[in-house]
């Protein structure tokens, strides 16, 4: 059975702020891409840059791992991969279990980055008596009336839903009661879950609306500056001929 379920990361233990716990996986990423190029060093400005924050925060940010770097080399690379994976808890397998394979659940089964991040995916699990022993990323689909078993039998701790919104409580009660103390929720609900159970969310509508808000935004002030950049209607050219006013021509005398 997988050791998964009794093994935590130690970020809480150490004082690690939720905030940089976020920005971790971003470090990661861009280490990654550097570590495939084998680039040895990158500075703490390099790696701020590639990872979408600020050179100040990142190195706050590392300073609650034990990493400062080497002035005029900066970060090791390799080491700085390994030390965030096991920051992390990455440098263990966590088998993962996705319930509901439509669209969504079959597109995370056949997501190849899983395996290189630290995660297998240990079942699928639906619903749905007609899903069940179809193949799916070359893994049979399992009924939920097996959930608890198949949860136990695999040494589950993380479990991915992708149901639809009005069962999404009830397969997390039964997650949740079966072992599972961390989900990764799609469905657009939100979950009521007790304390020691950690819980993230995607919701990829909420996503695209905070994107049409600044599309919005850019549009008001592209059109407010196009409307200030529009030239004040020509004055007439000065003439001698002009009245007292500046704009009337002057009546001769007869």
């Amino acid at each position: 059975m997988a050791t998964g379920r009794t093994h935590r990361p130690a970020t809480r233990s150490r004082g690690i702020p939720e905030a940089t716990v976020a920005r971790l996986p971003l470090y990661l990423r861009a280490l990654t891409a550097l570590s495939e190029r084998s680039v040895p060093t990158v500075s703490s400005e390099e790696l701020a840059a590639a990872a979408g924050v600020n050179s100040a925060k990142l190195r706050k940010d590392f300073s609650y791992l034990g990493s400062y770097g080497t002035r005029g080399v900066g970060y090791d690379v390799e080491y700085l991969v390994y030390q965030i994976s096991r920051e992390l808890g990455l440098t263990q397998d966590w088998p993962v279990v996705i319930v509901g394979i439509g669209n969504l659940g079959a597109a995370l089964a056949n997501y190849g980055g899983f395996a290189s991040r630290g995660f297998r995916v240990a079942a699928l699990i639906d619903a749905d008596p007609a899903m069940a022993g179809k193949q799916v990323a070359g893994i049979s689909v399992q009924h939920s009336d097996g959930l608890e078993k198949i949860i136990s039998d695999n040494g589950v701790s993380i479990g991915v839903i992708t149901t639809p919104p009005g069962v999404a409580q009830a397969v997390c009660d039964r997650l949740v009661a079966a072992g599972v103390t961390s989900i990764l929720n799609f469905a657009p609900t939100v979950l009521t879950v007790p304390d020691g159970v950690d819980v993230r969310k995607v919701d990829l509508s909420i996503e695209l609306q905070i994107l049409a808000f600044h599309e919005q935004r850019k549009a008001g002030e592209e059109a407010a500056a196009n409307e200030n950049a529009v030239p004040a209607p020509a004055g007439r050219a000065d003439s001698t001929d002009q009245g007292p006013d500046g704009d009337v021509p002057a009546v001769m005398p007869a």
